[in-house]
């Protein structure tokens, strides 16, 4: 796979020295409380292996990158492709910053872009959606920020700390990325 090469990281593939890193936010309420249901429970080390162990196998559907240092390839989170759609030409993506320190400094922003590219003109696809709840307020800012447009909501879907929220669904669409990115202005 190649490595999608930004200005201050890049997007490189899943190594096993990863586990140490990726162990740090698993089971971290401060991290784990924006993402889905999977980290209801907590996490056990062979739950993390096993996880990393099939992205570098390359089992399952779903894909993806390490956001890493640029220069060290150092651990700062995953953007991960989900859910591949071929015939409609879509799929579905979520990030994650494992360091709390690393977040509100565009790191996101940076990956989302590079992976935008790689969707769009790589894969040849037409659309990138993603999920966000109404508390992350910091995720929805950057999902705007790269462009993605909110399509909708579902309403008290996800009960944390004794309320529901809301889950908001967004997406771009690969016209309006070359829009953005002015690919094919010449």
């Amino acid at each position: 796979m190649p490595h999608l090469i930004g200005e201050r990281i890049k997007l490189r593939e899943y190594r096993k020295e990863d586990l140490e890193p990726i162990r740090k936010w698993v089971n971290d309420p401060e991290i784990v409380d924006f993402l889905s249901d999977v980290f209801l429970y907590p996490h056990t080390l062979h739950n993390t292996e096993s996880f990393l162990n099939a992205m570098i196998e390359g089992k399952g559907d779903m894909k993806g990158f390490i956001i890493a240092d640029r220069e060290t390839e150092e651990y700062i989170g995953q953007i991960d492709l989900f859910r591949f759609d071929w015939k409609n030409r879509s799929v579905e993506m979520g990030i994650v910053i494992g360091n709390t320190g690393r977040l509100g400094k565009g790191i996101g922003t940076e990956a989302i872009l590079l992976l935008q590219q790689f969707v769009f003109e790589r894969l040849n696809l037409n659309r990138l959606e993603l999920q966000v709840y109404d508390y992350n307020k910091r995720a929805y800012r950057c999902y705007q920020k790269c462009g993605f447009k909110e399509e909708g909501r579902l309403r008290a879907k996800r009960y944390i700390k004794g309320k529901y929220v809301d889950v908001i669904l967004m997406s771009i669409l690969k016209s309006e990325y070359e829009k953005r990115a002015g690919v094919g202005d010449q």
